[in-house]
């Protein structure tokens, strides 16, 4: 685990938005960076086409590790 020096603005961005988004702020300033390296080496995609690239991978994560069961609901 390596440490980032930030901002104490962009520290306090976060200490909000982690609160509203049920997160900790270190899983928060790691959200926004996984966004802004996947935005920065997709510049064609919008936020909600990186959000849903995301989202099918962890899908398709969980199916690998349930060994291919679907689960309904």
């Amino acid at each position: 685990m390596g440490l980032v020096k930030i901002s104490e603005q962009l520290h306090e961005e976060a200490r909000i938005a982690c609160k509203a988004m049920s997160r900790s702020i270190n899983a928060q300033a790691e959200h926004w960076m996984r966004i802004g390296m996947l935005i920065e080496a997709n510049p064609g995609l919008t936020y909600a086409q990186v959000l849903r690239q995301l989202m099918d991978e962890a899908r398709e994560s969980d199916r690998r590790e349930q060994g291919g069961a679907r689960i309904s609901g």
